[in-house]
Order: structure tokens, then sequence, then C-alpha cells
């Protein structure tokens, strides 16, 4: 590849395939367990940053409030998650986990992980690095284009 562009459009050509890839394998494992990929990244945020305000879970997941609170709303039906007043502001509410919530996301983990070691078990350690260096490096400048 010679240009500048050239490399921006394989990445994105790159980029592009591996999201659809793993959208239609993450639809696959997640909804078995009777959750959209939507809810599990929902319930994913959650352990990661702990209890949140339904504002700050929608912007985690760069969702719309309405669409989060559709989100949330089928998670509060199905038991994993809770609504409860938030310590420091008796007037809000925030969302944390139940224990079936964070038993279910840590099943599908499990199941996702597994299959991300069957994919890279043949590529070489250094090029798994590399490309670990490289997603995180896009990811940052995403992020930080959908905040500008």
């Amino acid at each position: 590849m010679d240009t500048e562009f050239e490399r921006a459009e394989a990445l994105y050509e790159a980029v592009n395939q591996l999201i659809r890839v793993h959208q239609f394998r993450d639809r696959e494992s997640i909804c078995c367990h009777n959750v959209s990929v939507a809810q599990c990244y929902a319930l994913e945020t959650l352990v990661k940053l702990g209890p949140l305000r339904l504002k700050a879970l929608a912007d985690e997941m760069c969702l719309d409030k309405s669409t989060t609170s559709r989100v949330v709303d089928a998670l509060l039906r199905k038991g994993y998650v809770l609504k409860t007043l938030d310590p420091l502001d008796q007037r809000a509410v925030q969302l944390s986990l139940t224990h079936e919530g964070r038993e279910l996301y840590t099943t599908i983990r499990q199941s996702l992980i597994e299959e991300e070691a069957s994919m890279i078990k043949d590529v070489s350690p250094d090029v798994v690095d590399a490309a670990l260096v490289l997603l995180g490096k896009l990811t940052v400048a995403a992020r930080a284009r959908l905040g500008a």
C-alpha cells in the first residue's frame, strides 16, 4: 500500500469485517442466554464500573438515554439489574447488578473468551500483542472523536 489513504481504506475494511463477524458471533452466543447484545453490554458496563445512573450508563454505552432505558427495563424484568436510591443523592436512582446478572455476564464472557482463544491459538504472541496495542489506540482515537 502506497498511500495513507489506501492504508486507511484497508484498515476500514478489516475493522468493518471484524466488527461484523463479532456482532454476528455475539448475537449467536449471547441471545441463547435470553438477553440481547445491548443488554449484555449493559451488564458488562455495570460489572466493570459498578452502580451507575441511567445517564452515565447511556454515555458509557454510547447510546441515547431512551434506548438505554428500554435495555435496562428488560434487565429489570428479567431480574438481572436493580434500581436503588443513589447514596449521594436520594432523589436519584442508580442501577446495579443482581447476583444473577453478575453470574450471567460471567458465563457469557467466559464463552466469548474461549472463542477468542481458539481464534488466536495459531497466531504468534507478538502479532496478538501488536494487534492489542493497535486496537487500544484505535479505540482511544474513536472515543475522542465521539466526544468531539
